[in-house]
């Protein structure tokens, strides 16, 4: 089992920066890679960015260039550094990692791991 907690949300203004952190705890050797979503009210959860274990890191367009993703293996933790934050990027964020594949009498499937969420709204 994996324990994932965001931290760092909160009301910035347009332009502003947030910080975001997410602490894995419990079985944290089975996690691979690792990746933040948002959620905004009536739509969909989409990918906002992942990194693996190695350091490869992937952006969607939208924020690629103002948010940098990272990950502290040591620490258990991973990081987004959200800078020029627009009012479209109000929404939930949930950490999310990628615990491999379960394996036990023939059966095979994903692991996923999903935090509680972080709300960061962004407005003047």
């Amino acid at each position: 089992q994996v324990q994932l907690v965001e931290s760092g949300g909160g009301l910035v203004q347009p332009g502003g920066s947030l910080r975001l952190s997410c602490a894995a705890s419990g079985s944290i050797f089975s996690i691979q890679a690792m990746g933040w979503y948002r959620q905004a009210p009536g739509k969909q959860r989409e990918l906002v960015a992942d990194i693996t274990s190695g350091g490869i890191t992937h952006y969607a367009y939208f924020v690629e260039g103002r948010f940098t993703i990272s990950r502290d293996n040591a620490k258990n933790t991973m990081y987004l550094q959200m800078n020029s934050l627009k009012p479209e990027d109000t929404a939930v964020y949930y950490c999310h990692a990628d615990g491999g594949i379960y394996r036990a009498r023939d059966n095979a499937y994903p692991v996923d791991y999903w935090g509680q969420g972080t709300q960061v709204t962004v407005s003047s």
